[in-house]
């Protein structure tokens, strides 16, 4: 794990049920100052930087990855408590302003959340999010498909500038 200025970069292993990825998910705190958050403020730093904001809802209270894109969440509004990597990975408590990007195959689930709390879901150009659950049979098919994600373009947070190139490259 690592961390500079407002950035934890953590990578999960394969355990087994959950594929997770060899690229670290990026939680950025406070990605946009508080007194500027909210859905649209979200979509339009997404929008931006080259990412195609999707959707306005929550993030499931079960285990679930995407094998075909990666996925950002900005926090819109409220507050959760996300489990990320699995059932072996990590807790992080979230907030308005924060935003996670998270590689293809890296699982993530609500444990607990604000009424308030708001996510505004987005991907790169050209991916579109399928759903598996550790469900037995969801491998290799998964597998192969994290395998041909492309890398993102851009950072959806700061366009081209690092810190997701310098992660994921």
């Amino acid at each position: 794990m690592g961390s500079d200025a407002g950035l934890t970069a953590v990578t999960f292993g394969d355990d087994g049920t959950f594929p997770n990825s060899r690229l670290p998910l990026l939680l950025y705190a406070a990605a946009l100052p508080p007194a500027e958050v909210s859905a649209e403020a979200m979509e339009t730093l997404f929008a931006e930087a080259g990412w195609v904001p999707a959707w306005r809802y929550t993030v499931y209270p079960y285990h679930h990855y995407h094998s075909t894109a990666h996925e950002v969440l900005g926090i819109a509004s409220g507050s959760a408590r996300l489990q990320l990597g699995g059932p072996k990975g990590q807790t992080f408590e979230v907030a308005a302003g924060d935003v996670i990007v998270i590689p293809a195959g890296v699982v993530h689930k609500q444990l607990s959340k604000s009424e308030d709390f708001l996510v505004v879901g987005g991907y790169p150009p050209g991916q579109r999010p399928d759903q598996f659950r550790g469900e037995p049979g969801d491998r290799p098919q998964a597998d192969e498909n994290i395998a041909r994600v492309p890398l993102p373009p851009s950072d959806p947070v700061t366009g081209s500038e690092p810190p997701l190139l310098e992660h994921w490259t």
